[in-house]
Formats: structure tokens, C-alpha cells, sequence
């Protein structure tokens, strides 16, 4: 058994980034350690687990089985350590310099981040947003959680953890407006049944509320392209006798620009409801509720319009 009295701690943080980076140089840059420096605290994890943890493929490594098992384990001992040394200390909105990890589909960054940015550049001018893709062929699991301060993914998936809802849309069908099949702005199921369709994916292993809804409607559409998320779509229709389905806010977006119309079909539609997700083991952190309320002024900005202050003032 290891004597964690000789441990250092300082291994921990290098090796909660060499995870993250796969890359000594980056891992380094990430924490403030030079090359070499991460290279000899490398060294010692070896020797501490008996594994070389990291294997050279190309000009990269890739993980050991043994590494990738660490990863939990070395992301809940991160929030272990932040919370046993009050690094997260009482956030204060109008001096922090925090930066905000946010993972959300290309449909919700194209709905919330302006007026989510216009509200912190009202309360906290010097905090910074980073936002990055939803992790695509699976759906999120607590270590995606880990990794961002709040995920936005529609409810109904299987998120694990903690979720606040935000805002709600719902499905509809775009087509051109020359597509011969419409008939006064109308798609039957037997034209729905023809059509090809261009299809939004978010991972090769994850069903999306379309592929439910059309397989509710018993009907399998033939697919004539792929694409990765919404935004993409009403482009992939648009001068083509293919159909899509997209959140009806994407559909407004688009549609007078692209030549399109969003064609009534016999189809009920689903109601996409979009949430934040956080892992329970962040709850106590004052940042992060703190941006939790910022997201719900910012849905309420989607959901109903009108202006970041007074949404602000509204909600104070």
C-alpha cells in the first residue's frame, strides 16, 4: 500500500492535465510547467503506478488502459483538493477574472451565447466564457461533467447529474419553397415517406428527438446526406427537393435568406427542452450558481426577447 504521506500533491494537478492533453508540451502550458519540468513529474507517476500510463502513437500518445481508468478517479480527486483548500473561495461577480467552461449543441450556442455574453459583460466584465462542442458518439457521462463547469443538452437523454431547464423549441420541417412535393405549403406522409431527408447527428451511438418523433410516425426516411447538428441543415436543403427538421428558432434563423419554407405536415412535433448540466460534486461552488443564474436570464432573453439589463434587473 502506497504511504500517502509521501505523496505529492503537485503530481496530481500534472496528472490531472496530462490527461486532459495527452500532450506534455500543452499539459505543461495548462498548469505553468515547462516541458522538461512535467516530463520528470511523468516519470515519477510511472514509477508510482507501474504503468507507463502514456504510449507513443505518431507524434502523440495515446492512454493505457491503466491511465484511462484514472481518469474518474483523478477528476474527482481535483475537486477533492479544490474544496480541501478553499480554492473556490465566495465569487465575486464585478472583480472575478474566472474563466467559465460551457459545452452546448451549435443550436444552443447560436440562441444563448450573445445574450448570455451581454449579461456578463454587464455583472462581470473581466470573467471569460470558453465554449466547446458536445462530445459526439456518446451520450454526456459524469466525467463530460467533470471536464466543463455546465453542459447544455436537451432533457430526456439520460444526462446524469444535476440539471436546471432553460429553454424549450420545437421540431419543424423545412423544405425550399420550389420543392415540387409542397402542396399549399403542406408535406403528406406519403411526400414525407418520398422525400430524402438531410439528417442532424450529434454522434454515431446517439438518438435525437427527430429520429424518435419520425420513428413515432412509423416512418424511416431515406436520408440523402448526414450532417453534425442543426445550423447545417436549412444550408444542406436550401435549392435542393431534399426536407429537414430543425428547432423552429433555427427555421426563423434561415428561412427567408435560404429560399425556404417550414412546411405543415401531419407529423406531431417534439418539443425540444434544453437544460444545464452539472455534476452534483460542483454544487457548492458559489461561480458556478452564480452562472447558472446568468443562464436562466439568458433563456429568458431566448424564450421571450427583449434586453440583457433589463432582464438582469428583472431577475434581481
Amino acid at each position: 500500500m502506497t504511504d500517502v504521506r509521501k505523496l505529492d500533491l503537485n503530481l496530481i494537478v500534472v496528472l490531472d492535465a496530462l490527461l486532459a492533453e495527452r500532450n506534455l508540451t500543452r499539459a505543461g502550458e495548462r498548469i505553468g510547467m515547462t516541458q522538461p519540468a512535467v516530463s520528470g513529474a511523468l516519470a515519477r507517476l510511472r514509477e508510482l503506478f507501474h504503468d507507463p500510463l502514456f504510449a507513443r502513437e505518431g507524434r502523440g500518445f495515446v492512454l493505457t488502459p491503466r491511465a484511462e481508468s484514472l481518469i474518474p478517479v483523478v477528476a474527482e480527486c481535483m475537486i477533492e483538493v479544490h474544496r480541501t483548500f478553499d480554492v473556490l473561495p465566495d465569487f465575486e461577480p464585478a472583480t472575478s477574472t474566472r474563466t467559465f467552461l460551457v459545452a452546448a449543441s451549435d443550436y444552443v450556442l447560436a440562441e444563448i451565447t450573445s445574450p448570455l455574453l451581454r449579461l456578463l459583460a454587464v455583472e462581470a466584465p473581466r470573467t471569460r466564457v470558453e465554449f466547446s462542442a458536445l462530445p459526439v458518439d456518446a451520450d454526456l457521462s459524469p466525467i463530460d461533467l467533470l471536464r466543463c463547469d455546465v453542459s447544455i443538452a436537451a432533457t430526456g437523454r439520460g444526462v446524469p447529474g444535476k440539471r436546471a431547464s432553460l429553454f424549450s423549441d420545437r421540431f419543424v420541417c423545412v423544405a425550399d419553397a420550389a420543392n415540387p412535393a409542397l402542396a399549399g405549403g403542406r408535406l403528406s406522409l406519403q411526400a414525407l415517406r418520398e422525400q430524402r431527408h438531410v439528417r442532424s447527428v450529434f454522434g454515431v451511438h446517439v438518438s435525437t428527438h427527430v429520429d424518435d418523433m419520425l420513428a413515432a410516425a412509423d416512418l424511416v426516411p431515406s436520408v440523402a446526406v448526414t450532417v453534425q447538428g442543426f445550423l447545417p441543415v436549412p444550408f444542406a436543403v436550401a435549392g435542393t427537393p431534399w426536407i429537414g427538421w430543425v428547432p423552429e428558432r433555427t427555421a426563423a434563423r434561415f428561412a427567408a435568406s435560404l429560399g425556404l419554407v417550414v412546411a405543415e405536415t401531419p407529423i406531431a412535433p417534439s418539443v425540444l427542452v434544453e437544460a444545464a448540466h452539472w455534476h452534483p460534486s460542483k454544487s457548492g461552488d458559489a461561480a458556478l450558481q452564480w452562472l447558472l443564474g446568468r443562464l436562466r436570464d439568458a433563456a429568458e432573453l431566448v424564450e421571450f426577447g427583449g434586453d440583457a439589463e433589463g432582464a438582469d434587473e428583472s431577475a434581481g
